[in-house]
């Protein structure tokens, strides 16, 4: 059986979604794994646990079918989780990403984005042919403290259309907010 069969069954087995797969050089075999996702299980997250557990099974499930590697590490996907699936991209729906098409998006942008440019980070959203699009503003951020003027008009939204297949890499962008979830949820709150 083909290392990407064993991998997939023996993940999909114990209940956990497969994300990657990687081989490097001097043997190492990483996979990385993730929670189905539901939503009303949208804040869990993998364990320790969860990764000795997939660990010790593939490390049966590997040799059993006679595959190669010197070290095996599983893990949890991250803050830079990779989107692949069409079902990645309808759990991140919302979410910040960053992506980059394979090749430039050329004059269909509408002339407000440079026609060479591949990569972009902004909120995923679906669009209303119901694919995907991501929409973002070139505005730099305020930083804080300083001080905006109310006349100050803001930078237009631009939106990107894109299909899967237009991708090269597609990842939830690496935010972090050291102040907790709590205050991401008060600042939303504060804004409606």
């Amino acid at each position: 059986m083909a290392l990407q069969q064993v991998v997939e069954q023996t993940v999909t087995g114990l209940g956990y979604d497969l994300v990657e797969i990687e081989r490097s050089a001097g043997g190492l075999l990483r996979i990385t794994i993730d929670l189905p996702w539901t939503e009303s299980a949208a804040e869990q997250f993998v364990t320790v646990e969860d990764c000795e557990k997939v660990t010790r099974q593939l490390q049966f499930a590997l040799e059993v079918d006679g595959v190669e590697y010197k070290r095996l590490e599983v893990s949890s996907p991250g803050i830079d989780r990779p989107l692949r699936h069409e079902q990645d991209f309808v759990r991140f729906a919302g979410s910040v990403i960053d992506i980059t098409l394979k090749a430039p998006i050329g004059a269909a942008a509408g002339g407000q984005v440079n026609a060479t440019r591949k990569k972009f980070r902004g909120t995923l959203e679906r669009a209303e042919s119901g694919g995907w699009q991501i929409v973002w503003s070139d505005e730099p951020p305020v930083k804080p403290g300083q001080r905006v003027s109310k006349k100050r008009v803001p930078a237009p939204l631009q939106a990107l259309g894109f299909a899967l297949d237009e991708i090269r890499d597609a990842r939830l962008a690496p935010i972090v907010n050291f102040k907790g979830r709590a205050a991401n949820q008060a600042a939303a709150a504060d804004t409606e």
